[in-house]
This record gives structure tokens, sequence and C-alpha cells, in this order.
């Protein structure tokens, strides 16, 4: 009987997890694509190199950019990445946070509950909507059947509203960690790549300097310059990613809460109401 409220969704629930691979298995590649097209195309623009000619010295930031080499695409396809897997999480977080505040969602469940409203308890979660309102609305469906079984005991009852509530959570909130991972590991691998772009670019130009026998203050300037621009895209990238990471586990940390304390409000309701009956 606990699993009775959570089959309708499973089918739903897969579904979306099918669609959320399919557009992180498309975003990553057309993300690249798109960096390699505004490295070529903008960066590397004539405007932004004297005289038009794009061997010679940047003009602008833009230059500057283009100049750092055939990682720089590599690592604003990373940046890309961020902004895109953000938007996204945006998207499903607040949808699952439902259509009003959460915190007052669950003061009105609980004042429900504390009056012995299932019925306006539920109807508060089919105003709500969302995933804190889909568990807690699968936890209250399961508080009305027991109410009505005959051949369990009060504390038989109670395991299995909780129970209900754990299965319809552990649906409800893969859902909200998907692309996450891509989000984390964009942290560190946007540093490493920026790094190496850098160390590269040190390379060729202290090979360039060797190989001319004449050591240019200005042109090694330019070329530790360009070096770096790597360096600066990687460490960026890798900000935008910890704030981002940062913000999306909050949210869903707080949407947990919201579930664990409305959860065992519910439990405790029921086992006070039917301890002594």
């Amino acid at each position: 009987m606990a699993n009775a409220p959570t089959k309708p969704t499973t089918p739903v629930k897969k579904e979306t997890e099918v669609k959320s691979g399919l557009f992180s298995t498309l975003t990553i590649p057309i993300c690249i694509v798109v960096a390699i097209l505004i490295f070529i195309f903008i960066l590397g623009d004539a405007s932004h190199f004297q005289g038009g000619d794009p061997e010679q010295p940047a003009t602008d930031f833009f230059g500057r950019m283009h100049k750092g080499g055939n990682l720089v695409p590599v690592i604003m396809s990373y940046l890309l990445m961020v902004i895109v897997f953000s938007i996204e999480r945006f998207v499903v977080i607040g949808k699952a946070s439902g259509t009003g505040n959460v915190d007052l969602f669950v003061r009105k469940v609980q004042n429900a509950l504390n009056a012995g409203n299932i019925k306006g308890a539920i109807d508060e979660c089919d105003k709500q909507k969302g995933s804190v309102a889909n568990v807690i609305k699968s936890g209250l469906k399961k508080y009305g059947e027991m109410e009505v079984e005959a051949t369990m005991d009060v504390d038989q009852k109670t395991l299995a509203i909780q129970k209900d509530i754990e299965e319809a959570t552990a649906l409800e909130m893969p859902m909200l960690e998907q692309n996450l991972t891509i989000i984390a590991t964009l942290v560190s691998i946007g540093t490493l790549t920026g790094l190496l772009g850098t160390v590269f670019g040190m390379i060729n130009a202290f090979a360039s300097l060797a190989s001319s026998g004449a050591a240019s203050s200005t042109a090694l300037s330019a070329a530790i310059s360009e070096a770096l621009v790597n360096t600066a895209l990687g460490i960026s990238t890798s900000a935008i990613s910890i704030v981002m990471y940062n913000i999306f586990t909050s949210k869903i940390d707080n949407l947990t809460y919201a579930i664990d304390e409305t959860g065992f409000s519910l439990v405790q309701t029921f086992a006070a109401n039917h301890r002594n009956k």
C-alpha cells in the first residue's frame, strides 16, 4: 500500500530524466561548436589586429583573447556550459519550488494538519504544485488511507506514512540534482585547462625567443600577456561555476528541509491523533 501513491508518477519522472539526459547530451557539443565559431569569426576578426592582420599584435581585448591560443575556445565552451546549465537548473528548481513561497506553503499545511483538515492540506498542495507539494500530497493521501485502515496498529500506520514520504522524495529529488555534477566538474577543469593553456603559451614564447637569439622584453611581455589569457578565462569560469553550484545546492537543501519538516509534522500529527484512540 505504501507504494500506491508513487506508481502513477514513475513514468513521468522517467520521462523527465530522459529529457534531462538528452538536454545534457546536446548542450555540450553545441556549446563547443558555438565557442569555436566565436573564436574564429568574432575574436579572430581582422578589426582586432594591427593592419587587419591576425598575425600582427592585437589592438583590443578581443584580439588578445584570440592570441591566447587554441585552448581559448575550449575554455569558452566551459563558460557557455556553465551559463546554459545554470539557466536550466534555475528553471527546474523554480518549478520544483512551486507557484508560491515554500515557507508559507509549509506553514499553511502545518496549520491545516493541526486543525485536522487533511482535505485543506491537500488543497494547499494542489495550489502550490512542484516537487515539495507532490511529496507532501503523497504523504497526505497515505494519511487518509491509514485513517480507515483497520488491520494495522498506530506504529505500523505511522511507519507506512513515513515510508511513503521517503519514496516520494526519492522520486522527486534526483531530478533537482541532475546536471549539478557537470557544473561541479567545470569548477576544476576550468582552472586546470586555463593553466595548461598558459603553460603551452609560455613554452611557445620562450621557444620563439630562444630561436630568435635576441631577448626582447617587449616581445616577451606580449607573449606572456597572451599566455595568461587562458588563466584569466579558466579562473573566471571556475569562479562562476562555484557560485552557481553553491546557489543550487543551497536551494535544494532548502527544499529538502521543507519536505523533511512537513513530513515530520505529518507523521507526528497522525501519531498524536491516533495514539490514544
